[in-house]
């Protein structure tokens, strides 16, 4: 009874101090807010506190380590790992939505629930850009802080790469900030360590000139499928950093397989560059926004997974298509194809994204609507993997996997860092408070 009555007290403290609103599982409103964008999972956090400001976050982290709750973060809600967060305090940052671009200095102050969506709208009038999620309406906090292999990435380097400066809410409920400058250790341990240090309320980046985008999806029958990866793969050998892109297959939610090429480039270079891909039999070409688009399928059930490889031979380019034309139940699965290099490589070795020398990631995704076919396209995504284990580099991104073990986490972080990180994470979470991610756990 005395516990109950102390959880009812520190809650009702909650609703008074919060800017936001707080919901509890009795709550009007908690159902609609507990949601994420995977149907798979069906997540019931013990109270949810929707954060106005960074105070907020303060206030919603004392309040859980007075209850003893875990504390588990929702910036976009795109990610798989941590989804499951039943009987912890949920941190909801969707109401954190600003930024802010200081042009002259070539960076931008992003706000812990903004998404890829409001980084482009701010950063766009300005010729500027960062190297965003494929995924438009992913949080940008947790893409970053995981690494970030994005749209842009062979052109200006992984996400992680720009970073200046994280505001972060630690286990403690105490206010920092970690730069080159201050709290270095902690800062390096944010380059792909993600959410295991604390809650991040903004980063500040740095941006790149971009004063023109450019994309393109050509669209072909699925015989022509091996033609056209092995078509991209030569463009992407013998063309410049800044042509990226993915093969994606089957596209459109039939069976055709698709190239999509992005150029940090007017449309006339882009099409230049396709010339290869353009002489191919084709169905259909797509440019700007419809053809990015097609990278974006939401909604249903999901489960994705991803593989980086050491060489794109000819035998794996089969080995692909054929998984690719496997798919066992209807929906919006695709098999991907997505170049890395360029920038990716030459960027700072320090950091614990052990992925940079792939030159290739193999990135399977389903999505569906019968709760009957998720065995059938978990193994689809399983197999996927499997099919291109030995051209693997053991590496992995950690942003594009979901809970797949503590050996998966390690490959994500590297072996050799995974030490020194689990070291910060005693300094900063000895308590392991925030677990609801790829785990850090305290030496």
């Amino acid at each position: 009874m005395a516990a109950r009555a102390k959880a009812g007290a520190a809650l009702a403290a909650l609703r008074e101090d919060l800017s936001g609103d707080v919901f509890a599982p009795d709550d009007p409103g908690y159902d609609d807010t507990r949601g994420v964008l995977n149907a798979m999972t069906d997540p019931r956090p013990a109270v949810i506190a929707q954060c106005a400001h960074a105070a907020d976050v303060v206030r919603a982290v004392r309040f859980a380590r007075e209850l003893d709750l875990r504390i588990a973060v929702r910036g976009g809600g795109y990610g798989l790992a941590g989804a499951r967060v039943d009987g912890a305090l949920l941190v909801d940052l969707r109401r954190m939505r600003g930024v802010t671009v200081d042009p002259a200095a070539e960076a931008v102050r992003v706000e812990g629930g903004a998404t890829t969506d409001d980084l482009d709208r701010a950063t766009r009038p300005h010729g500027l850009a960062a190297t965003g999620c494929r995924m438009a309406g992913t949080g940008v906090c947790g893409f970053v802080l995981g690494g970030g292999t994005g749209r842009l990435d062979r052109a200006f380097g992984l996400a992680v790469d720009d970073l200046i400066g994280v505001e972060l809410v630690t286990a403690d409920a105490e206010r920092v900030h970690a730069s080159a400058d201050d709290n270095p250790e902690l800062f390096w341990a944010l380059h792909g360590g993600g959410g295991n240090f604390g809650v991040a309320t903004a980063l500040t980046l740095g941006l790149h000139e971009l004063p023109q985008f450019s994309v393109m999806l050509l669209l072909c029958l699925p015989e022509f499928g091996p033609d056209v990866v092995r078509t991209f793969r030569e463009i992407i050998r013998t063309g410049p950093d800044e042509v990226g892109g993915a093969v994606l297959y089957p596209a459109l939610d039939r069976a055709l397989c698709g190239a999509l090429l992005t150029y940090a480039g007017g449309e006339a270079g882009l099409r230049r560059l396709t010339e290869p891909l353009l002489a191919l039999p084709h169905t259909a070409e797509l440019t700007g926004a419809e053809a990015q688009g097609r990278l974006c399928a939401t909604g249903g059930r999901a489960h994705w997974s991803a593989e980086c490889l050491t060489d794109l031979p000819d035998a794996l380019v089969d080995v692909f298509c054929a998984r690719a034309q496997a798919v066992p139940v209807p929906g919006g699965f695709r098999h991907m194809l997505l170049p890395l290099g360029g920038a990716v490589v030459t960027g700072p070795a320090a950091y614990p994204v052990p992925y940079r020398d792939a030159p290739w990631l193999l990135h399977p995704f389903a999505r569906w609507t019968d709760p009957a076919d998720d065995e059938r396209a978990l193994a689809w995504v399983r197999d996927a993997c499997a099919d291109v284990r030995p051209w693997s580099t053991g590496a992995v991104p950690l942003d594009l996997v979901g809970d797949e073990g503590h050996e998966r986490v390690r490959a994500g972080l590297g072996a050799g860092n995974l030490l020194r990180l689990e070291k910060v994470k005693r300094r900063w979470d000895p308590d392991n408070v925030f677990r609801f991610n790829h785990n850090i756990r305290p030496i």
